[in-house]
């Protein structure tokens, strides 16, 4: 039986490999979990001493068949877990995260399924990120792109917001910047500050998006500007973008 450490080390991997692509160095998963090069190291024996990964001398570490199942399971465990809290728990989008790592390793695969069916089966998380199947099969290849690289002019759909950082989801919330909202981007700042006017009357649960253009405008720092992913308009083609898979609270 694989330890809750473990389970967290694999996730890691697999969200790095999401990412950025395998193999993931020593330094990018201690980054992410928070761990000194050599801790990691450790870990990463004993991982692949259990077949859940592979590596190799000067480029890093890959998950094998059976460790992505694993890191698969605890993620559909975990996004579950914040979309049933969010909805029946009444807990903000910047408190489930934390909520949902602490039980995540610790349901059966019943209550698993019980809370699936409650929820319907919701294809995301309240952050837009998507929830594994109960196949396991790894979500549909990321067709989002972070807000900082769209042009000003563009209008675009908020996806995904990473959920790292309680303090930068709060910060969305009160600007209305969640998923399945429409922005247009009305000026990126040479320093880098990203402005958006957020589309009036889509009954966004954040700050006050009525009024005048300059009511609506929103300013993000280019660091939380990278954590929002959106898609073009069009590619929900005229349906509500709650509709369309990308997200909703």
């Amino acid at each position: 039986m694989l330890s809750d450490v473990m389970e967290d080390y694999l996730k890691a991997i697999y969200m790095l490999q999401t990412e950025n692509g395998p193999p993931v160095s020593t330094s990018a998963i201690a980054e992410r979990v928070g761990k000194t090069p050599p801790t990691v190291t450790s870990m990463l024996e004993t991982l692949e001493g259990h077949g859940l990964v592979e590596r190799e001398k000067y480029k890093g570490t890959e998950l094998t068949d059976e460790g992505r199942t694993v890191a698969l399971e605890v993620l559909r465990h975990h996004r579950l877990l914040e979309a049933y809290l969010a909805e029946h728990l009444d807990y903000s989008w910047s408190e489930v995260h934390e909520e949902a790592d602490a039980l995540e390793h610790h349901i059966s695969e019943e209550f698993e399924r019980r809370v699936a069916a409650v929820l319907g089966d919701p294809a995301v998380d309240p952050h837009g990120d998507p929830i594994p199947g109960e196949d396991l099969e790894p979500p549909a290849d990321d067709d989002t792109r972070p807000l900082t690289e769209i042009a000003v002019g563009e209008r675009v759909v908020i996806a995904r917001v990473s959920d790292r950082d309680d303090e930068e989801l709060e910060y969305l919330d009160r600007a209305g910047i969640t998923p399945g909202t429409i922005v247009e981007v009305v000026d990126i700042a040479p320093f880098g500050m990203v402005t958006v006017a957020v589309e009036p009357d889509q009954g966004t649960s954040g700050g006050d998006t009525g009024g005048d253009d300059g009511d609506r405008e929103q300013s993000l720092p280019e660091t939380i500007a990278a954590a929002v992913r959106v898609r073009p308009v069009e590619r929900v083609n005229g349906v509500a973008a709650t509709d369309a898979g990308v997200g909703g609270a």
